[in-house]
């Protein structure tokens, strides 16, 4: 399968040293030209050009990868997609939910593969703790709450929120199902005006069950947790943990009971996440299923945007 990507910035060289492994990667584009030749060293086979144009006027690219900034994921997402390429598109794949919406409906009206890159979904500690979640092994869910902070990187381009929160914010409506009717956001620019380094957000959903986020890089600590508090038992998974992703603690009620860390694969998230892209358009699977999961995530984003901005006014 030959493949394209756009943007080979920081995270993009690990998109692509997976889908140069994975598929036949044709093209790398990246306005950045002082870092083609490195691309091209690297990836002697693949075509290294600053133009979106070059890419996509190739007939025989079937699929094209898009990880530049945030703001450009919709408009080269559309531009991929009206030129017949299946799309994989890192996340947030739009910045409003009626342009997800659009997107996905241009996929679908183009027989297209559009999938978001939630990365965390593919990560074998989530889906374990989806499936605990889901047997009922800790009763029904109360709330769920998420930790993403750290000290640095230092972003001027985007908040917290669109950098941090998407990761858990995924992650949150994956494990509880439901979209939810109430959200709200606080948080403070400390460092850049108009760009928050610290935010805090809070979620209620219709069945009652609430979540909640921290997200800042401006900590001390490296924290990428996310708690699940059940009325039978909690269960965390924790990132950081080399062994111990997940943690089941029973009968927290009574501050008695067992403690207990289920096997979780090593397996890289992003590998798994790059094999499940061209699984999908190789025909295998729902080839929609992922950008419509992911527009509830986007409406989210979007709703505490607008209440971060309401709250600073």
């Amino acid at each position: 399968m030959r493949v394209a990507q756009i943007g080979v910035g920081q995270w993009g060289k690990n998109l692509a040293r997976n889908f140069g492994a994975l598929a036949d990667l044709a093209w790398l584009c990246d306005v950045d030209t002082g870092q083609h030749a490195e691309l091209t060293q690297r990836y002697p086979a693949a075509h290294v050009t600053a133009s979106v144009d070059d890419v996509l006027a190739d007939d025989s690219v079937e699929a094209v990868v898009i990880a530049t900034p945030v703001p450009t994921h919709y408009e080269l997402a559309r531009r991929a997609l009206e030129a017949e390429k299946h799309v994989f598109v890192e996340k947030p794949p739009a910045m409003r939910g009626t342009e997800l919406e659009e997107l996905c409906d241009l996929a679908e009206e183009r027989s297209r593969v559009l999938m978001p890159g939630h990365l965390l979904l593919y990560h074998p500690g989530v889906r374990r703790l989806k499936e605990i979640v889901d047997s009922g092994e800790l009763g029904d869910v109360l709330y769920v709450y998420g930790n993403r902070q750290n000290l640095g990187t230092f972003r001027t381009n985007e908040n917290a929120l669109w950098s941090l929160g998407v990761h858990d914010l995924s992650v949150l409506l994956y494990l509880i199902e439901e979209e939810p009717s109430d959200v709200r956001a606080h948080g403070n620019a400390f460092l850049t005006g108009g760009v928050e380094d610290v935010v805090f957000c809070y979620l209620r959903f219709p069945s009652g069950k609430m979540a909640h986020m921290h997200l800042s890089w401006l900590d001390p600590h490296k924290i990428r947790r996310i708690t699940v508090v059940g009325n039978d038992r909690m269960a965390v998974f924790d990132d950081m943990e080399r062994d111990r992703k997940i943690t089941v603690y029973d009968n927290w009620r009574t501050r008695t009971g067992d403690i207990y860390s289920p096997k979780v694969a090593a397996t890289e998230p992003l590998r798994l996440e790059c094999e499940h892209f061209l699984s999908l358009v190789q025909g295998e699977g729902d080839p929609f299923k992922a950008a419509r999961d992911a527009v509830p995530v986007v409406r989210a984003l979007e709703q505490l945007q607008a209440s971060l901005e309401t709250v600073a006014a």
